[in-house]
């Protein structure tokens, strides 16, 4: 599979510019994106003929920028995994996680990461394709993430990241009863001075925000819907743990209860966003996966 590339045919608006200003405010590269491409043997081509940034660009002429690295840079090795693809193209590709997978690899997870289970993929694939995380999942979270192909959608989808082109919907099932029914969470996060691990709500911590809607409960547990105004590690989980109503199966703000789930009761159930490349809208919804479907059945019939 040939290498991905982005082209435009220049048109008279921007005839008679440096290739430099294309790329930076037509196409949208970053400095750093810039300054990986262009060292590149087919980095930045204008009529199939490599030119450096000054080059002045005519009308009718075709710009072509390579997107993805000649070689992966992520150093992630390889390791063949149960993957469930949701949707995939050159640019990006849609995980629906399972949970109890680690996002990225780490100590303890090496070999088992959706990281190791993409690049396995990817060699019989789309060799040129590497791991460019956008958002990451808790281990124990499931549901739906996307991982860019190329340093330039990862860049594009990061600044979309909590603004209207890039929505986040989740669906957990927490203990207790949130009141009021419905509402909005805004309680700044930071670490837990004790844990490398744990957060905690904190005065001098980053803002965040989380949006709920309590959509059943039995008086002793609730299933929540939340969406994400702000990503901070673990937010969903704090937040209603500061509240009082840690997820169910949450070992770490909770209580680990096996009897009823292995892990915290939290996945991703909708994803909406504009694609980095093509501008398209693109949604995606995935119903709970079997572990939480059983708990909510008992919370429901109780």
């Amino acid at each position: 599979m040939s290498a991905r590339r982005l082209e435009i045919m220049i048109d008279e608006q921007w005839a008679g510019r440096p290739v430099h200003d294309l790329l930076r405010r037509k196409l949208g590269l970053s400095g750093t994106l810039l300054r990986r491409v262009k060292w590149l043997e087919d980095g930045i081509l204008v009529d199939g003929v490599r030119v450096h940034t000054r080059v002045i660009v005519q009308a009718g002429q075709t710009l072509s920028v390579r997107l993805s690295d000649p070689k992966a840079k992520s150093g992630i090795p390889p390791v063949s995994l149960p993957l469930d693809i949701v949707y995939e193209d050159r640019d990006i590709v849609i995980i629906n996680k399972a949970p109890g997978m680690p996002s990225h690899p780490g100590p303890g997870h090496w070999q088992d990461s959706l990281g190791n289970a993409l690049l396995a993929h990817w060699q019989k694939t789309d060799p040129d394709a590497d791991f460019h995380p956008v958002h990451r999942l808790d281990k124990g979270t499931s549901g739906l993430m996307v991982v860019a192909k190329h340093p330039f959608a990862q860049e594009q989808l990061r600044k979309a990241l909590h603004t209207g082109a890039f929505d986040r919907q989740y669906l957990a099932i927490c203990e207790g009863v949130l009141s009021p029914g419905e509402g909005v969470i805004d309680l700044p996060i930071g670490r837990s001075p004790d844990s490398i691990l744990k957060r905690q709500v904190s005065e001098d911590g980053q803002p965040a925000v989380t949006r709920y809607t309590v959509l059943a409960t039995n008086g002793v547990r609730s299933l929540v819907a939340l969406t994400l105004e702000t990503g901070r590690t673990h937010q969903i989980r704090v937040h209603l743990s500061h509240l009082g109503h840690p997820l169910t199966g949450d070992f770490l703000y909770g209580t680990e209860d096996p009897s009823l789930i292995h892990r915290p009761a939290l996945h991703s159930r909708k994803l909406t966003l504009n694609h980095p490349v093509t501008g398209k809208t693109l949604s995606f919804c995935q119903a709970l996966p079997a572990d939480m479907k059983e708990l909510l059945h008992a919370t429901l019939s109780n």
